[in-house]
């Protein structure tokens, strides 16, 4: 199979679909890998780095577009890209196709066969092709949510872990699943006062078990959810349902009760964001305030560490990539029903029920397509 991979265009988005090391992989499985030139200056992988490993360096991400059947990317493509993909063609990457419905009507039109990083499943019922980059996330959203606190950002001017005499920051965290449990361990390793929330009894003492005094756990339900954030400092949005838009958690009216400079950090933003005033910022501009409360909403946030964040993924997404390579699209997903879980667009079909719920647009079972 002809594989490619291009050049991320999304604004400040550093990471790249494969590293030379998985060209390496594809090539000694028999197959030919394209990569747009400069395609992984983000990571520091030069083109070089990829010849040396097997890869063909074309100049234009059209001219990949044109030739592979298969193109590894990390983000959703973006317009641009989305006019070029012809249909039957392979799209591999991150999706997040509920809160988007001018890049699923897109999809659906191009005919081509979307699979998504953050649908595929496993034998434990995890997202383990969005594990690794919920774990950076959720590291990235107390130091971005430190950051937001300084007073030269609109924050309180409060430092995390406090100092002797001083009290800590309160940290809220909802949801306590990857995201919010790894932003808890950054948060509690700070120093601060970290409270997490979930609606999850399980999650709840698993939590409680790991973090012992270091942080506290509380069910979520309206009346604790409002308290948290009435008191907090920081708040962290960590909650995902998969494929599906995020539950709008935190109203407009909730920010009325937090205290002035209080920071807000939607990491569910890529599925529309668990708060009401979340809209998508960059890393060019991170931040806005509404009501005197700091949100911090990038879409894109691993890419800010994109080498950490790009080995993370690839060594997750790899296997996959390989398989589909060597099956077709419709061999692999036959043979790997967690693989199939993945498939949300294919031959001008949407087969990803929590998508076509949240769209309302007709649905059509994946095995249905595979014969």
């Amino acid at each position: 199979m002809i594989v490619g991979t291009v050049k991320e265009i999304k604004n400040h988005e550093y990471r790249v679909g494969l590293t030379p090391e998985s060209v390496h992989e594809l090539t000694a499985h028999g197959h030919d890998v394209l990569v747009e030139s400069g395609a992984g200056e983000g990571i520091g992988a030069h083109d070089a780095l990829y010849e040396k490993a097997g890869a063909q360096i074309v100049a234009t991400a059209a001219d990949i577009f044109a030739r592979a059947a298969m193109i590894v990317k990390v983000k959703e493509p973006q317009a641009a890209e989305r006019a070029m993909l012809p249909p039957d063609q392979i799209l591999y990457t991150y999706l997040h196709l509920a809160p988007d419905p001018d890049q699923t009507r897109d999809l659906i039109a191009s005919g081509a066969i979307g699979i998504a990083y953050e649908t595929v499943t496993d034998a434990h019922g995890g997202l383990p092709l969005l594990k690794p980059m919920s774990q950076v996330a959720g590291r990235m959203a107390i130091q971005a949510g430190a950051t937001a606190l300084e007073k030269a950002h609109g924050g309180r001017g409060v430092l995390l872990g406090g100092v002797p005499g001083v009290l800590p920051a309160k940290v809220a965290v909802i949801g306590g699943g990857v995201v919010g449990f790894n932003a808890a361990q950054m948060a509690a390793g700070l120093g601060a006062d970290v409270t997490i929330l979930d609606r999850s009894p399980e999650v709840l003492e698993k939590l409680g078990m790991y973090f012992e005094a270091r942080a506290k756990t509380r069910f979520s339900n309206r009346a604790n959810l409002a308290d948290c954030v009435a008191d907090a400092d920081l708040v962290i949005g960590a909650v995902l349902i998969p494929g599906a838009a995020a539950p709008k958690l935190v109203s407009a009216d909730m920010l009325k009760t937090m205290k002035k400079g209080a920071v807000l950090v939607d990491v569910a933003i890529d599925q529309g964001g668990c708060f009401e005033t979340s809209h998508a910022t960059t890393h060019a501009d991170p931040t806005y305030i509404v009501d005197g409360i700091v949100h911090y909403c990038v879409a894109n946030m691993p890419g800010a560490v994109a080498r950490t964040s790009t080995y993370a993924l690839n060594n997750v997404t790899l296997p996959h990539a390989l398989r589909i390579a060597d099956l077709g699209w419709k061999g692999a997903l036959r043979a790997d029903l967690h693989l199939r879980a993945g498939l949300n667009v294919a031959q001008g079909k949407l087969t990803y029920r929590a998508v076509a719920d949240a769209l309302d647009l007709p649905y059509t079972p994946a095995e249905d397509l595979l014969g």
